[in-house]
């Protein structure tokens, strides 16, 4: 068996190599990813903290719902869902890119992961610091937002980091739906060259090196926010 690198310096057949071609889908990949877990952190923040609220059963059973909806269907069922489905359902979503429907469908999988620790974590916290912020005067929604998120999010920092590493990698599953990501790049390429142990070689570098960046630089945030001396079993262990 022999390896020939050189594929990747070879044309195509549309003007670019296949070097170019994978660069490519790897920006596709980190903008799909991106994107998602933007989408991921906004909703699964909000539902976490609306599952801890008191005195409003509404929201917690309406937060605990979305949780159990998108976090018990598999992923790829989503995203055919949105793709297939919710444009047949909502017309005017016809004229949305496939790339925003992945993004949506990822996202808000995500999200349900991510509420989950953010309510660890606001159920981590010492009652006391909830009583405290109401003692200074400020409404609940005050108190969530000075005092309660803060600590939480800097507790649930490991697990995150192990989530966005989760959705880098969950990215692949956008080739379903022709996005142009790594793992359609590796697809193609195969058949067309032949190369299949190069071909999937250079990809799996590449997740390699994209989920160690967002490794190291999850973990320079953990370095800068963490609360000396605080670590709270089960919430702040185990991330990476």
């Amino acid at each position: 068996m022999t390896w020939d690198w050189n594929v990747f310096l070879t044309d195509d057949g549309s003007g670019r190599t296949y070097l170019q071609w994978m660069l490519d889908a790897w920006g596709w990949t980190l903008a799909v990813a991106g994107a998602s877990w933007v989408v991921a952190m906004v909703v699964g923040a909000l539902i976490g903290t609306l599952r801890t609220l008191p005195n409003s059963p509404w929201l917690v059973r309406f937060s605990n719902a979305w949780v159990e909806l998108f976090r018990n269907i598999p992923l790829l069922v989503q995203i055919f869902i949105w793709y297939f489905v919710v444009p047949k359902v909502f017309p005017s979503m016809k004229e949305l890119p496939s790339f925003i429907l992945v993004v949506f469908a990822l996202g808000f999988f995500t999200s349900a992961r991510i509420a989950e620790q953010v309510r660890a974590g606001i159920q981590a916290l010492p009652r006391g610091q909830r009583y405290a912020g109401l003692a200074m005067g400020f409404t609940t929604a005050q108190t969530y937002r000075y005092v309660i998120l803060p600590m939480a999010f800097r507790i649930i920092i490991p697990p995150l980091t192990s989530e966005s590493m989760n959705l880098l990698k969950n990215s692949s599953v956008a080739f379903a739906v022709s996005i142009a990501e790594l793992t359609m790049f590796a697809m193609q390429a195969q058949e067309e060259t032949s190369r299949g142990i190069e071909i999937y070689l250079a990809v799996t570098a590449l997740y390699a090196i994209s989920a160690f960046a967002v490794n190291r630089a999850m973990a320079l945030v953990e370095k800068k926010l963490q609360i000396p001396g605080y670590i709270v079993a089960g919430v702040a262990g185990g991330g990476h």
